[in-house]
């Protein structure tokens, strides 16, 4: 078999992967196809242009195909690289057996593709589009926070869910926004997700707020939190 050939099977192998998870870590890629990170690299930059190597992880470009388009419709979201970066180093937070809470938005979709492997995590959320990544996880145990569901955000809202959350102990809570402001605070654009979020930060041991670096000085009309109410703010 040419030297060729092989890569092209490599290139083949990992746009199957891409296409089942969204996004794959480089060395587990490595380990999967028994060659080094640097073989993979050099693999996808001789590529015609389907895959990237971005801060560690394998990506589809914006003319690739991929099963999510929410997640990686990055026609529609020219920040897409930038929000998988800062939910990647978010990512590297989690540890075996958290609670964690994922807030709703096209920023933490991305999370909840590179929620680690094997760690037996309880995953708490209230959006569809992270309740259908991650109902596919055999690792994950799934508590989704239900009631009227919003299609212009693709969550639901209830009082039911708001008491689910004051029972629950939460190691990390993860959250996005659409606007952050040392003035105004951090705001969002749909009023029913405030008392969701409000209680997660309540509840949650650490929080950590997600945003692409377009956020940052940005006023949306409901406020939620104050800069002082997060351990950190993760942004690209």
């Amino acid at each position: 078999m040419s030297r060729i050939s092989r890569k092209d099977e490599r290139i083949a192998k990992i746009l199957a992967l891409v296409e089942e998870v969204g996004v794959i870590r480089l060395r587990d890629a490595a380990t999967k196809l028994g060659v080094s990170e640097m073989t993979i690299r050099r693999d996808i930059g001789r590529n015609t242009g389907r895959l990237n190597c971005l801060g560690g992880y394998i990506i589809p470009v914006q003319d690739g195909t991929n099963g999510s388009d929410y997640v990686f419709d990055l026609e529609k979201d020219c920040h897409a690289n930038a929000k998988i970066q800062a939910c990647a180093a978010a990512a590297a937070l989690i540890e075996p057996h958290d609670t964690i809470f994922i807030d709703c938005g096209t920023t933490t979709p991305h999370l909840a593709h590179l929620v680690p492997q094997d760690q037996y995590l309880t995953v708490v959320c209230y959006s569809l589009n992270i309740a259908e990544i991650l109902s596919r996880r055999s690792d994950v145990r799934l508590i989704v926070l239900g009631g009227v569901y919003h299609p212009e955000a693709a969550s639901f809202s209830s009082d039911e869910g708001i008491e689910v959350l004051k029972h629950l102990n939460i190691n990390k809570a993860f959250l996005s926004a659409g606007g952050v402001d040392e003035k105004h605070g951090v705001t969002c654009s749909h009023f029913h997700e405030v008392p969701i979020k409000q209680m997660a930060i309540q509840r949650a041991v650490q929080k950590f707020l997600i945003v692409d670096a377009s956020k940052l000085g940005k006023v949306r009309a409901a406020r939620f939190a104050g800069m002082a109410d997060f351990n950190g703010v993760i942004y690209k």
